[in-house]
């Protein structure tokens, strides 16, 4: 198995962790967290463009004279625990669809800083050479795939989605929807590929599987899958507060599709490890200019 997509079971195990850790949450009073300028971000399983910029984010502060902690967790207690104040940020939040019932539910307990970007999207994608073109067709060609779609975690928004407007929208009830982790998808299109198979997995941009398997999106006539969105760093209530430099920073945080997958490719891609600290190091060298606005405002 490529070690690419056995990256995400190591960080999978890491969840069980992740409301149990070192964060600001636990430093006592805000007063005692600014002045150990401790900052814990919260970074979802399996979802690469967090793992990414979170990462970058991790590197750029410290330079700052932060200390800065990682905690990979599932999307509900990733969720509940910036609402508990158990983690000050994360880079990962997808308004308005993706991340609807979560913002919903813990919306008046977190702040928005911003969004980073707004090209992004909730696909579904097939091999690139497979028989149809658009979620119209899937059905009717449903023995063509193994009668199944590959998602990824069950509490995704993503799944959501798919289980409450694509499936109904294009009448896929009889085909089987298998929810497992994002790590057990991509193991399931590497295989399908490998093979010269036909597959079709819930997918969304950005991801580097769109660099390193030969797919394509099926389109989606029907606005099942919903408009383009942005990615957003939200916080913990307060931290702008107690943390005005690095929220002011965060609120200006910009970064394209292009130059993300730079970052992605680089550490999912060209390397076999997850020792990702040197691979950022080495990304922001060449690419001093991105990190220095990054801390211009």
């Amino acid at each position: 198995m490529n070690r690419t997509i056995m990256k995400f079971g190591a960080l999978a195990a890491t969840a069980a962790l992740g409301l149990t850790a070192c964060s600001s949450g636990d430093a006592g009073s805000e007063g005692d967290a600014q002045a150990s300028k401790e900052v814990a971000i919260a970074v979802f399983n399996g979802w690469d463009e967090g793992i990414a910029t979170s990462e970058l984010w991790k590197a750029v502060l410290e330079d700052k004279g932060y200390d800065v902690n990682l905690e990979y967790s599932d999307v509900a207690p990733l969720f509940s625990g910036l609402a508990s104040g158990d983690y000050d940020l994360t880079t990962d939040v997808w308004p308005p669809v993706t991340h609807k019932d979560y913002l919903d539910k813990f919306g008046s307990d977190i702040e928005d800083l911003g969004a980073w970007n707004d090209e992004s999207k909730l696909t579904v994608a097939v091999n690139k050479d497979a028989p149809i073109d658009s979620l119209e067709d899937l059905a009717a060609n449903a023995d063509k795939f193994n009668n199944k779609i590959v998602g990824i975690e069950a509490g995704a928004g993503l799944t959501r989605t798919m289980e409450e407007s694509v499936i109904p929208d294009y009448g896929l009830e009889d085909m089987d929807f298998v929810t497992s982790s994002t790590s057990a998808m991509l193991t399931e299109l590497k295989t399908a590929t490998d093979a010269g198979e036909n597959i079709v997995v819930t997918l969304w941009e950005p991801h580097w599987a769109y660099s390193s398997f030969p797919v394509k999106n099926l389109e989606d006539p029907k606005g099942a899958l919903g408009s383009t969105e942005s990615i957003h760093n939200y916080s913990r209530a307060g931290f702008a507060e107690d943390f005005p430099e690095v929220a002011d920073w965060m609120g200006g945080f910009k970064l394209s599709l292009d130059e993300l997958y730079t970052l992605e490719k680089l550490l999912f891609v060209d390397n076999d490890t997850d020792d990702y600290e040197p691979l950022v190091r080495q990304w922001m060298e060449e690419h001093a200019d991105i990190v220095e606005r990054m801390t211009a405002s």
